[in-house]
């Protein structure tokens, strides 16, 4: 049976809605991590800071399917110096 036009519309508001409450964990959570890390001490230009998240972003994807900076390991437990646990809070404020 074909869904008619306002049943599609119905359908994609419903999901916006979805899209936007996850955006919003997803930035409250990376917040979170961000303050722990003591980002929100750190005076850095927002530019320089998407730029160093986007970064981490690049390393984390580029790495085994479905891992985690934990799992990767390395002689500094998958850290870099540039800090992803608090690089990650951009995309906090972004969203």
């Amino acid at each position: 049976m074909r869904k008619s036009t306002q049943q599609i519309r119905n359908d994609i508001a419903k999901m916006q809605e979805q899209l936007k409450a996850a955006e919003t964990r997803d930035a409250e959570r990376i917040g979170r991590i961000a303050l722990k890390a003591g980002l929100a001490e750190i005076e850095i230009d927002d530019a320089d800071l998407q730029a160093a998240f986007e970064d981490v972003a690049k390393r984390f994807r580029g790495g085994k399917a479905g891992s985690h900076g934990k799992e990767r390991g390395g002689a500094n437990g998958g850290q870099t110096s540039a800090n992803p646990a608090g690089e990650a809070a951009s995309s906090a404020g972004e969203a």
